[in-house]
Parts: structure tokens; sequence; C-alpha cells
């Protein structure tokens, strides 16, 4: 062999391997079906949390993985077409937000692994097998505590002693979970010699008809449930309990922001960011039925000082001394 046909030779075997090594690494795809509109603050916050702990953990978008975010309002059919426009991209895992970004994945496939939040005791729903052990295609972090409901009804009762009934506000579409909630509730009512009505609501027309309804009797309050159709159109929900003069106990810290009188729940952003957990253990080889659902580990009263003076209430010392937060 010609001495140059060597170097050649060698120099073709030492390129070889750090031409191997310079290849860009596989970018993996993630399906993000948000159950928010693109627009709100709560959600830009909670797609931020979980861009944030994918970082955390290695995951940078345009390197090693692609985040496809498709934002819809509380609209069953128009989260259906987002989950088949997300399916037909074939993404590597999926991450829903809420019961109705689950059923609509799960109509286009129970191949793809789905991390889900903000979802009713996955269980009950027959979402998964048990907490410990999901046994299918999908894991996560529920949003449910069983007694939740009972805690609303109570911190209505002590904001607004005299209060006697309160309508439950949810949308049986994308809360078809409601009927886990009302237990506690009414457990609640008992021991507190009020009465709870349950009010279903589909649109506008129907959240206005409820509350105005409500303000024509006495002594009545309201409690927004954990839905997403709710907190989708919680700007409607707070105007109007300011306009009939209600006061209204709600899920999540937004209400409050926005003139709401009182919220206890969970912290979907914190929620979010752990989410990044499950895709990273997805993303490495792990199956979504060996992966334990998490149960919620962060919960936040946040109260209102200037809307309780509006509704000429005031606050007992006890629960603004509990409170994470109160807004004047």
């Amino acid at each position: 062999m010609k001495r140059r046909d060597f170097i050649a030779l060698l120099g073709g075997a030492t390129a070889f391997p750090l031409a191997a090594r310079a290849q860009p690494e596989r970018l993996r795809r993630i399906g993000v079906l948000m159950v928010w509109p693109e627009s709100d603050p709560e959600a830009q916050a909670q797609i931020a949390a979980f861009q944030d702990g994918l970082r955390s953990l290695g995951w940078a978008e345009g390197r090693n993985i692609r985040l496809d975010v498709r934002w819809s309002s509380a609209e069953v059919a128009v989260i259906r077409r987002f989950a088949k426009d997300l399916t037909d991209l074939q993404p590597d895992v999926f991450l829903a937000t809420g019961t109705p970004a689950v059923n609509a994945i799960l109509r286009e496939t129970r191949s793809v692994p789905i991390v889900f939040t903000q979802v009713t005791d996955p269980v009950a729903q027959g979402l998964v097998k048990s907490l410990e052990r999901p046994g299918g295609s999908m894991t996560g972090i529920t949003i449910f505590e069983p007694e939740i409901g009972g805690k609303w009804l109570q911190m209505l009762k002590e904001v607004a002693p005299t209060s006697r009934r309160a309508v439950v506000i949810f949308n049986p579409d994308t809360a078809p979970y409601y009927p886990l909630y009302m237990p506690s509730i009414e457990a609640a009512a008992a021991t507190l010699n009020m009465k709870v009505f349950e009010g279903p609501v589909h649109n506008h027309a129907d959240i206005e008809a409820t509350l105005r309804g409500l303000a024509g009797q006495p002594d009545g309050g309201v409690i927004v449930m954990s839905d997403l159709f709710a907190m989708v159109h919680r700007d409607l929900i707070v105007t109007l309990t300011a306009r009939y003069h209600l006061p209204a106990v709600y899920p999540i810290r937004g209400f409050v922001t926005e003139g709401g009188l009182i919220s206890y729940g969970v912290d979907l952003t914190e929620m979010q960011r752990r989410a990044a957990n499950f895709v990273d253990r997805i993303l490495q080889g792990a199956k979504p039925a060996d992966l334990p659902v998490e149960l919620p580990t962060q919960f936040a009263l946040v109260i209102n000082q200037s809307t309780a003076r509006t509704l000429g209430l005031d606050i007992p010392l006890a629960l603004l001394t509990r409170a994470d937060e109160v807004i004047d």
C-alpha cells in the first residue's frame, strides 16, 4: 500500500467516529393538548412551567424535543378535532390537561403514552386500573382530593355566615366526574344546615340564568366546581356573581385575581411542572402502566379583601391567617 493511501485510509477511519458524534440528537415529539385558550394567563403560566420542568431534565426544544401544542376552549368538538390533529403528527408522548383532553385522545389512539394533569379521580372514571399500577397507556397527576367539596362549602359558610343555600356550578360535558364531588358537599351541607343544588350549565345563557335565579332568593351562595369550562369562562362567572351580589368559592387562584371572593384548590402551575418528570421517564423508556399516578401536593387559599368589602362581608381573622395570599 502506498504511503499516501495509508494516510488517507487512516484519516478516514479517524474522521468517522467524529462525524458520528456530530450527528444531532433524535428529536422526540410531545403532543400537548391544552383545554384552555392560548390568551389565558393561567394557561401560559402552566405551559411555561411544563417547559421549565423539561429543561431542568435536559430536554431542549429544537435540540432533542419538539412540542406541538394545541390550545382550545372547553368545547368538546374543538378538543376532539385538535386531538386528531396531534395524533396525526405521531408524537412519542402526549400531555393532556383535563378529562376532556384525555377522552378525546383516547378516541384516536390507545397506543401512544399519555401523561395527564387536572384529571379528577382517574380510577373512578375508568382511565386507570389503580393509582399504584395504572395498567394502561396513561398515567399522571390527579387533581382530586375527595373532601375538597365539603371544604368549599365550609369556607362559603365561614365568609358568608348567613348563607342558607348554595348552587354548585359545573358543565356536565366537561366535568362528567361532578358526582364525585357531591357526597362531601352534601355531607357538609347537612352539618351546616344548608341546602345545596346542582347547577349544570352549558353556555353563557345557562350561567346567567342560574346565578340570576339564585340571586332572587335570600342568603344564597355559589360553589364553582373544578371544571375546565368554568375556568375558561371565569371572567363571566366573576362578573355575574358581583352583579348579583353573591358570595362564591372558586377552585383556582385565577378567579380571585380577576375579582372573585375566595379560592381554594390545587396549584395547577406546579402540577404542570411535575408532569415533565413523567414525560422524561417515558421518553427514556418507562411504561405508563408502571408509573404510579401522583396526588396533588400543593393547595392554595387565596382571598380578595376588596371583593369582600364590596359584598359587605368581614373575612374572619382565622381564615385570613390560613390564607396563602390576600389580595387587597
